[in-house]
């Protein structure tokens, strides 16, 4: 396995990322413990969860901690990282970023997930309404507790990790190490602005939905064969984009590799990547992923991609300014 520094830490992880949102709704409790058993025999040790996930929130959270709890190693084996800031109950301070919201759903995913610490603890959104100075203070406080190791954020604008970035450098802490960012072929919006942010200030980029919901992973041949999946019920997603899909889904069968595979190899070799998120549903789907380690994508497939799938300016341009502007 080769792994990757998580940005610009010395922290070393897999170049895939285990996603959990599966595990409960979709994904029973058993098959969701050998799947992570699984990808520790194939030395995958990056597992992603966040407090919200479940048919409730912290179902999934504490199908890990039951996990965890088995012993032979699992939780020294794991990078673990989770998320905070959607709503958790009806009351106030029970979602967002406020300090005492912090304090008491770190304290609650401890709890869930049966363990003394999170590696990699992430703000699920950026906070419009809590200061900087109070979120990097109480983050300081856990890390000083031995509570998380490192702070990660999701969904963030290039500015908002730029003021993110310039408020922990105020307050002397490592700030953040890590941008979980929606990124694939179709979806390649961060490239303008947050994905250059990332790589200045030093963080590792986590892309989630890397098949853009399916769409990216063959739909267009398991709509023909009949197999039902995420990807085959976006009827309006499929029909909006099926040429530029029937191209892509061609262009990997000439490759001889599987399109999710494609789509996932491509985001390897992008800037501050480190690990694309999957969420296998089995291990079948785990084992097959796999295969993107092997996959190197030469000049010409790249140029290729592009052709399919332009970045969101002008080709030969580059991001934010020159972008738009000289």
């Amino acid at each position: 396995m080769d792994y990757r520094h998580l940005g610009r830490t010395g922290l070393l992880v897999a170049p895939l990322c285990l996603g959990t949102m599966n595990f409960g709704p979709r994904t029973s409790e058993a098959d969701s413990h050998a799947i992570m058993d699984a990808a520790h025999e194939h030395g995958l040790n990056f597992f992603d969860t966040a407090n919200r996930y479940g048919t409730q929130p912290g179902e999934t959270e504490e199908i890990l901690g039951r996990w965890f709890a088995t012993g032979g190693g699992r939780r020294e084996r794991t990078v673990l990282a989770t998320k905070l800031y959607g709503a958790m109950g009806d009351w106030p301070n029970e979602s967002k970023l406020s300090a005492l919201n912090i304090r008491r759903a770190v304290d609650a995913s401890l709890q869930r997930l049966q363990t003394d610490y999170i590696d990699l603890y992430q703000m699920h959104h950026v906070d419009r309404d809590t200061p900087w100075e109070e979120i990097w203070e109480a983050m300081s406080v856990l890390r000083q507790q031995g509570k998380i190791l490192y702070v990660g954020s999701s969904n963030f604008a290039g500015w908002h990790i730029a003021t993110a970035q310039g408020a922990a450098a105020s307050a002397g802490v490592l700030g953040l190490v890590s941008e979980q960012s929606l990124y694939n072929l179709m979806s390649r919006w961060v490239e303008l602005e947050a994905l250059p942010a990332a790589e200045h200030h030093g963080l590792g980029v986590i892309p989630w939905s890397p098949l853009a919901g399916g769409l990216l992973g063959g739909v267009l041949a398991k709509q023909r064969d009949g197999v039902e999946g995420r990807g085959t019920a976006n009827s309006e997603g499929i029909e909006k984009n099926r040429e530029v899909l029937q191209a892509y889904e061609d262009l990997c069968a000439e490759l001889g590799e599987q399109p999710a595979d494609v789509a996932l190899a491509w985001l390897l070799t992008r800037p501050a990547v480190t690990a694309p998120i999957i969420g296998p549903r089995t291990i079948e789907q785990l084992t097959g992923s796999l295969r993107v380690l092997e996959i190197e994508l030469d000049d010409a497939t790249l140029d290729r991609l592009d052709e399919l799938f332009p970045a969101p300016f002008p080709k030969g341009s580059k991001p934010a300014p020159e972008a738009y502007a000289w």
